[in-house]
């Protein structure tokens, strides 16, 4: 039991609750953060884009993130071409010399890219990929292999929004799944862009649905069925077997969606702020 003379005081600062340092830990990255999202309009869904949320929630920690957009329905080259002058940007506006990429999906690919084809090896120190399909994904097969009348609505559909989604917007989506099949990727991307030796390539793979205990939205029932019968556990878009790739940190326990924030009541509870906090962290412990 407490002393008489101290229980007034030690009752007032349990109630108050205050302490020295309230905030979170500021994460001393040496480098400012990139996040780079991947395919799809999910940006057009929320203000700001895919990943805003989680480089504002970056920001709020003392890193310098950002969280560009690009048009969601294209080529990787074309993708890339949007990228360098995004990426070309963040280095004029902070002043830093180095970048380190967070990519998500399609968005890795991108950033491979830029880094073997495009000399971006002396710019990014560290590239980390999350749920990128490095070895394509079956999805990408399935949805060139609707009927004509439904391809081309799709084709038509997402073309247009594509192009009017950003003032510098473009698509072509068509060509953007060729690119994106197993097949494409495995033989043709992943042979034309090899990994820099000067580059730290980090990757996690997502699950979710089929072959797991981790609720997935209903949107995604059927590819990740689809998907899981040909390669297994899978988010939904991309297996863990495609987004393994350099350095494997593990699995996440999210759907394709959860992984960037967009939430679905049927889903797994998915935090997303503190998964690419623990990232930012990680980085900053290896001084990167």
């Amino acid at each position: 039991m407490a002393e008489p003379d101290t229980f007034p005081a030690t009752a007032f600062q349990r109630f108050t609750g205050l302490e020295p340092f309230p905030q979170p830990p500021v994460i001393p990255t040496e480098h400012p953060i990139v996040l780079m999202h991947g395919f799809g309009i999910g940006a057009s869904f929320r203000r700001g884009g895919h990943l805003h949320k989680q480089a504002m929630h970056l920001r709020s920690r003392g890193v310098r993130a950002v969280a560009p957009n690009v048009s969601p329905y294209n080529t990787v080259r074309a993708r890339c071409k949007m990228w360098r002058e995004r990426l070309s940007h963040v280095l004029d506006e902070t002043g830093a010399e180095q970048l380190s990429l967070i990519a998500h999906s399609m968005g890795g690919l991108d950033a491979r890219y830029l880094i073997s084809k495009e000399g971006w090896h002396e710019t990014v120190g560290a590239l980390v990929t999350v749920a990128t399909p490095h070895r394509g994904s079956p999805a990408a097969t399935l949805l060139l292999d609707q009927p004509d009348t439904v391809r081309k609505w799709i084709t038509e559909m997402a073309d247009w929004l594509g192009t009017h989604i950003l003032e510098d917007g473009s698509a072509n989506i068509r060509q953007a799944l060729e690119e994106f099949t197993p097949n494409y990727v495995e033989n043709v991307f992943n042979e034309e862009v090899p990994d820099h030796p000067n580059v730290e390539y980090w990757s996690y793979g997502c699950q979710a649905g089929k072959g797991t205990d981790i609720p997935i939205d209903p949107l995604f029932r059927y590819l990740n069925k689809y998907i899981h019968e040909r390669e297994g556990v899978n988010d939904g878009i991309v297996s863990v077997r495609s987004a393994r790739w350099g350095n494997y940190l593990g699995t996440v326990n999210a759907d394709h969606a959860r992984q960037v924030g967009l939430h679905s009541r049927l889903a797994a509870s998915f935090d997303s702020n503190a998964f690419y906090t623990s990232i930012a962290e990680r980085l900053a412990e290896e001084g990167l």
